[in-house]
């Protein structure tokens, strides 16, 4: 048997240590690779993202033709598939991802629209009316919404936050019940209620957390008002306005003192400008409106606290607040800086019965124990306060004003030293007889300065702490106010007793007017007034005109009113002594020649109610042939007593007679009438 040979097999893959030839392209090793490569395998253990069918949480939906299960919104599909990414067949690594997410977010910073300064103010009116509607429609119901009211006025737009606090201040105005919200206790939070009535307290609850937190905003924003930045100081403005409104229409509501203090901060600074005169003119409204006198002594404790701290140095117009209190016209009682005087009771010395007692069984004596509960608690409710609350409230506040009043008497503070003698003039018959005897001997002191200052030419020591934005000090008008406070005060009280048993003598006032007649007289501003319209003179030094002047009557006025008080006293005070009236009425028909039209007519209609009253005592100046005095009458005496006036005659009815004025002729002859028939 022959030998066969095995068949050769042939290799299809060169050995890897064997060399082989070089390939016709460069990518040899990714050629020669590619038959290890198990791309199934590979896809099939790569990790990918699937698609998740969002969960349908609605009911499903019955039709006509039977149950329809809702389906998800297409825009909320087209977020979904757009948000999901599909996985490529080659994968991507978690860099990839990174990157992707970074773009999508500068993509949406990009796409934020930008809204104009014109379409945030339409949309922010819109928004404001919808919800002030809808808290009007039910308050309780949408109580929340004052909430959403807060944050858009926090909005950065200037605009939209004065919308915001306008509109929220119309809310509580409407919102604010007619009593005020306590706050809630231990035993109130705990206490069983019905359901109408945790409904109601959660309400008021909310309805002040909410007010708080506006009044709050409020004080913060008027703290910048007067700044240089014009959009700050609008806003500022806006919320002194709104505190302003909210203290005229809701007094009685909580947080009433911080509202206060925001009105007493901006009246507290220097500079007067629209937001000072709306603060000033606020607290006056409340003045005269306050009838139970709770927010008034709230007000001037405020005031007369904040005065002090600034030793004084405010306007004077915040000081002339004062005069709008209703104290003035309902008050009874006198009173001072320390003291209040009240009312004796008539004694009666014999002796008093006892009233029969009324028999009671003990279930009547509880039900009127109750029922005297029950009205304590409608009156409560009611808001009603009785006269004798009033009366206190009324008694706090005339002291803390004389309190104000007489210390910046002391101090004699050149600013305010005209407000303060026109509001004792004002209080005068509020003012018991131990307040009475200081307030002279301050005004004595304050005349007497004055007199040496005019006469050394000098000014005295007070003026030099002050500034130089002062005005310069009216010495002429502020001695007029003085003599007509003395006498204010006297008339308000009881002038034989006063003069009795306090021994006071005001004929120390009375010199120093008949010193001051010819300088009056020859006041070329004496029909002018701190407000009157008239050209300055250029030739004058510059004055800070700006200032607000409490009293705001002419000169001549004021000598009148001083005048009258001398020459026309009360019944009450001890008759005037006929050489008084003779030396002032001499001077009065010399100084009427100097003075101007209508000055003069009030001048000699002041005569004419003298004659009419005294006629028979000075009816010897009107002719010369019943003369009593002898010698020659000094004009310039400094002293009444030693002027000799019966000496004189009235010359000076001879010129007043051919006067321009038919009105002043006709005064002349009412002055001669009278003391013809006082003969």
């Amino acid at each position: 048997m022959s030998r066969t040979h095995a068949a050769k097999r042939r290799r299809l893959s060169p050995p890897d240590d064997a060399a082989s030839p070089p390939p016709k392209s460069g990518n040899s090793a990714f050629v020669s690779n590619t038959s290890k490569w198990d791309l199934e395998q590979d896809y099939e253990t790569r990790p990918r993202k699937l698609k998740k069918k969002k969960e349908v949480s609605r009911l499903p939906i019955r039709t006509t033709e039977g149950w329809v299960e809702p389906e998800v919104a297409p825009e909320t599909a087209k977020k979904e598939e757009e948000g999901e990414e599909t996985d490529s067949f080659l994968g991507s690594g978690s860099e990839g991802e990174e990157g992707e997410e970074e773009q999508e977010e500068e993509e949406e910073v990009e796409e934020k629209p930008k809204i104009s300064h014109k379409q945030q103010v339409l949309e922010a009116k819109e928004e404001l009316a919808r919800i002030a509607t809808l808290v009007n429609e039910d308050p309780e119901e949408h109580i929340g919404a004052l909430r959403t009211l807060a944050q858009i006025a926090a909005s950065e737009n200037i605009a939209v936050r004065k919308l915001a606090l306008a509109t929220q201040v119309a809310i509580y105005k409407d919102l604010i019940p007619g009593y005020r919200i306590r706050p809630l206790g231990d035993d109130d939070q705990t206490a069983k209620l019905s359901k109408e009535v945790r409904k109601l307290r959660n309400f008021e609850q909310k309805l002040v957390s909410g007010y708080q937190a506006y009044v709050e905003d409020l004080a913060k924003l008027a703290k910048k008002s007067g700044t240089e930045a014009v959009d700050v100081a609008s806003l500022a403005t806006v919320a002194i306005s709104c505190a302003c409104n909210l203290l005229i229409a809701v007094p009685h509501f909580n947080f009433r003192g911080e509202l206060l203090k925001i009105l007493v901060g901006k009246l507290s600074t220097k500079k007067v400008d629209g937001d000072f005169v709306k603060c000033r003119e606020t607290l006056e409204k409340l003045f005269q409106n306050d009838e139970d006198g709770n927010a008034s002594l709230d007000a001037v404790t405020m005031l007369t606290k904040m005065m002090k701290s600034k030793h004084y140095n405010v306007d004077e117009s915040v000081l002339n607040t004062f005069l709008h209190l209703r104290l003035l016209s309902e008050f009874a009682h006198k009173a001072s800086y320390n003291s209040v005087d009240k009312p004796k009771e008539d004694e009666y010395r014999g002796k008093h019965m006892k009233p029969k007692r009324e028999f009671r069984t003990k279930k009547l004596r509880k039900q009127l124990k109750e029922q005297k509960v029950i009205e304590k608690e409608f009156k409560e409710a009611d808001a009603t306060v009785s006269h004798e609350e009033r009366d206190r409230m009324q008694a706090e506040t005339l002291k803390m004003v004389f309190v104000a009043y007489f210390r910046i008497l002391k101090a004699r503070s050149r600013k305010l030293m005209g407000a303060v003698l026109e509001g004792l003039a004002r209080y005068a018959h509020l003012i018991n007889q131990d307040f009475f005897g200081d307030i002279l001997e301050a005004l004595r002191d304050m005349i007497t300065i004055d007199e040496r200052a005019m006469d050394l030419d000098i000014e005295s020591e007070d003026e030099e702490d002050l500034d130089d934005e002062t005005p310069d000090r009216n010495a002429t008008r502020e001695s007029l106010l003085c003599v007509i406070t003395a006498f204010a005060l006297l008339e308000g009280q009881d002038g034989a007793t006063a003069t009795t048993n306090l021994k006071l003598d005001l004929s120390f006032f009375i010199t120093h007017l008949y010193r001051t007649l010819h300088p009056v007289a020859l006041n070329p501003d004496i029909e002018l007034s701190a407000k009157s319209l008239h050209l300055p003179d250029p030739n004058a030094p510059e004055v800070n005109t700006a200032t607000n002047k409490v009293n705001v009557q002419t000169t001549i006025v004021l000598l009148i009113r001083s005048l009258s008080s001398v020459l026309l006293p009360p019944k009450s005070l001890r008759a005037v002594p006929p050489i008084r009236i003779a030396a002032f009425c001499k001077q009065l028909m010399t100084v009427s020649l100097q003075m101007p039209e209508k000055s003069c007519i009030a001048m000699l209609g002041l005569l004419n109610r003298v004659t009419k009253t005294h006629g028979r005592k000075i009816g010897a100046l009107w002719n010369t042939e019943e003369r009593r005095g002898d010698g020659v009458f000094d004009s310039l005496k400094p002293e009444i007593d030693s002027s000799n006036p019966f000496a004189a005659t009235v010359w000076e009815s001879e010129i007043l007679r051919t006067h321009y004025c038919p009105t002043v002729r006709d005064a002349l002859k009412g002055i001669e009438k009278n003391v013809l028939e006082a003969r």
